[in-house]
């Protein structure tokens, strides 16, 4: 009896590591938005005249993707409008590009863009509704705007007295903190935050941190609701089931994109222009490396970038490891086979960095370790600080 007993338990630890080797969810829960979980939020909506901050992203990973506009509208809630970050509705607007208002062609909603001139609503423009639901896929890096998208809308939300509903979803780049700290001076668009380069954050989290400390204008509190992701922790890896942008078209790019963002600041390419943005980057020169691309127009991804159809030398980063995390390897490896001195930088450098001391660090010949400690008490007191708005382990 107990030999069959001591059978069976080893036959059920096999199955288990088998199904573990070989990335089995059928014993785990699986992951749930916050776009996901309606029996939390639908009540919430009941009654309510809604508006939607929402783009491509906005989907139920675990109901074939359908977006989230039309699972809102299939269930009886008054959508009233939707609002859209940089990138648009359909997420096909290249990098900085105009959006313009229109209406959606399958539901008849009117489209609002928060990308141009008009970066927060307007009071006319909320005035209609009651409740405004942020669904959103982040990337966690400071630079990426759809955060600042976030900011501005609470703040248009705490103005107007108007609830903002927050559906959070992982951080693809949420198990760690990394990077020089925003300085004051340095506020723009791609840094509306005293916060790392990697911030190691949901939007959700985020959101209640803008709430906590007081960012808003004037220190306003925006009435804030989070619904929260289900079975999903900062160290587990997480794979978008969409792109969350057009130069942002796999995991790798994903994670490479805090480090090879910044040479949006220099003279290089890092492959714009090219079906892998973000993992490589060249200058049309041999010294900078073996490896050779040529970035060329692509609508909907890169109509203008930079060294457009000229042959640039550089690096290939495709073969990086998923595992792979913040680092200034790549630009510091850049700048030194350059020789170029300043003239390495243009005038967003300091914006991306959000401080202008990285590039004074980088001018004066210091390595990746010395720069690295001068960042070591800010993110000391940074994680001190986040970890009172964490809602994920």
């Amino acid at each position: 009896m107990k030999k069959m007993k001591k059978l069976i338990q080893f036959g059920f630890l096999s199955i288990l590591i088998l199904s573990i080797s070989l990335g089995s969810t059928s014993l785990f829960a699986q992951v749930l938005t916050g776009a996901e979980r309606q029996e939390l939020y639908l009540p919430m909506l009941e009654g309510k005249k809604v508006g939607l901050v929402g783009n491509q992203t906005s989907i139920l990973p675990q109901s074939d993707n359908k977006h989230i506009v039309d699972f809102l509208l299939e269930n009886g809630v008054q959508m009233k409008k939707v609002f859209v970050p940089e990138h648009g509705f359909r997420g096909t607007a290249d990098a900085g590009e105009k959006v313009d208002n229109s209406i959606d062609q399958k539901t008849g909603l009117p489209i609002i863009s928060l990308y141009g001139n008009n970066k927060k609503p307007a009071a006319d423009q909320i005035q209609d509704l009651d409740v405004i639901i942020f669904d959103l896929q982040d990337v966690g890096t400071r630079f990426f705007t759809y955060i600042s998208t976030m900011h501005y809308v609470m703040e248009a939300c705490a103005e107007q007295g108007k609830k903002i509903i927050i559906f959070d979803r992982p951080n693809p780049n949420g198990g760690y903190v990394d990077g020089p700290i925003r300085k004051p001076g340095f506020e723009s668009f791609v840094g509306m935050h005293p916060i790392p380069v990697v911030h190691g954050l949901t939007v959700g989290e985020l959101a209640q941190m803008i709430n906590g400390e007081k960012w808003l204008k004037g220190g306003i509190k925006a009435d804030l609701e989070v619904i929260p992701v289900a079975n999903w922790t900062h160290e587990q890896a997480y794979n978008l089931p969409i792109k969350p942008s057009p130069n942002l078209p796999s995991d790798l790019a994903i994670k490479l994109y805090p480090s090879t963002c910044f040479f949006e600041g220099t003279v290089m390419s890092l492959g714009r222009g090219t079906y892998e943005p973000f993992q490589m980057y060249g200058y049309p020169d041999p010294k900078f490396g073996d490896f050779t691309f040529t970035p060329v127009s692509i609508d909907g991804m890169s109509k203008t970038p930079p060294h457009q159809d000229k042959l640039c030398y550089g690096v290939d980063l495709r073969g990086e490891s998923l595992d792979h995390h913040f680092t200034l390897k790549y630009l510091l490896d850049a700048y030194q086979k350059s020789g170029m001195k300043e003239k390495f930088f243009n005038n967003f450098f300091n914006t991306l960095a959000g401080t202008d001391e990285l590039k004074k660090q980088i001018l004066a010949g210091k390595s990746e370790s010395e720069i690295r400690e001068s960042w070591k008490a800010g993110l000391e007191d940074f994680k001190a600080m986040r970890a009172a708005y964490l809602l994920y382990e």
